[in-house]
């Protein structure tokens, strides 16, 4: 059964995700994105530090300064990865620079380049998700939950950005969205392979579980949380606020129902 939590998790983060990102119009898409932005963060952040953290230092044997070791060197991790440019990825609108004289098209071919870069960084990061959500579930169905629907949060405004990068790059919007939905497959690969290379080292479960609130940790305060940082009128900053405490009351209300039973 925990195999069949596991792929079913994996499956319907990464459909949902992508479902998700390609039923946003381009109209809605900065307001939309701003919102989830502000979700995700307050998912991530408390996933990681209300939920995912307690119950690796919570796990018995285990040496603390080992796990904060293990945090130290998760983030530095993501902060290398994010420098190879496969966590965030940048495209060059046409135009943009008129001190650049290229061929007409120029900027759409290196947008088309961009965009199998941004399919392939998309993929190896929802492997991780998946390595990431068995171990969550091999320790806890409850912290499987939890942890999958962090991924899935912060997946979404991602997604979003790599529809749009995708359509941008010139595909049409059907196989952009075929495209991101089989990366967004890579979760369940992970996810399986997770559950049978991870199992038969059940002492292994709190690091990971402490990598993965590294993965969260610096995606919400590296990632998420400085594009929110921009001088905006009281009413936009009321907003942030309002969804970044929505994010913080998932985790605890989602945490406090699956404590219940």
């Amino acid at each position: 059964m925990t195999l069949f939590y596991i792929v079913l998790a994996t499956f319907a983060g990464g459909a949902l995700s992508v479902t998700i990102a390609a039923s946003l119009t381009v109209g809605l898409l900065s307001r939309v994105v701003k919102n989830l932005v502000s979700l995700s963060a307050g998912v991530l952040l408390g996933t990681a530090l209300l939920h995912v953290l307690p119950e690796a230092f919570e796990s018995p044997g285990i040496d603390t300064h080992e796990l904060f070791v293990t945090l130290l060197a998760g983030l530095m991790f993501f902060f290398l990865l994010e420098k190879a440019e496969l966590y965030r990825h940048s495209h060059h609108h046409e135009g943009d620079d008129p001190h650049h004289h290229h061929h007409h098209g120029f900027d759409a071919e290196q947008a088309g380049r961009g965009g199998w870069g941004v399919l392939v960084g998309d993929s190896i990061h929802n492997f991780c998700d998946g390595v990431i959500i068995a171990a969550a579930f091999l320790t806890d169905v409850q912290l499987g939950i939890v942890t999958a629907a962090a991924v899935v949060a912060h997946e979404i405004p991602q997604e979003v950005g790599d529809y749009i990068v995708l359509v941008n790059a010139g595909l049409s919007r059907r196989r952009a969205l075929a495209y991101n939905a089989l990366s967004g497959m890579a979760a369940v690969a992970g996810g399986v392979i997770g559950y049978f290379v991870v199992a038969p080292w059940q002492s292994l479960f709190p690091y990971l579980l402490v990598a993965a609130s590294s993965s969260f940790i610096y995606v919400a305060v590296a990632d998420l949380l400085p594009q929110l940082q921009r001088r905006l009128a009281l009413r936009e900053t009321a907003s942030q606020l309002l969804w970044l405490g929505a994010g913080l009351g998932v985790v605890v209300a989602v945490r406090g129902l699956l404590h219940a039973h």
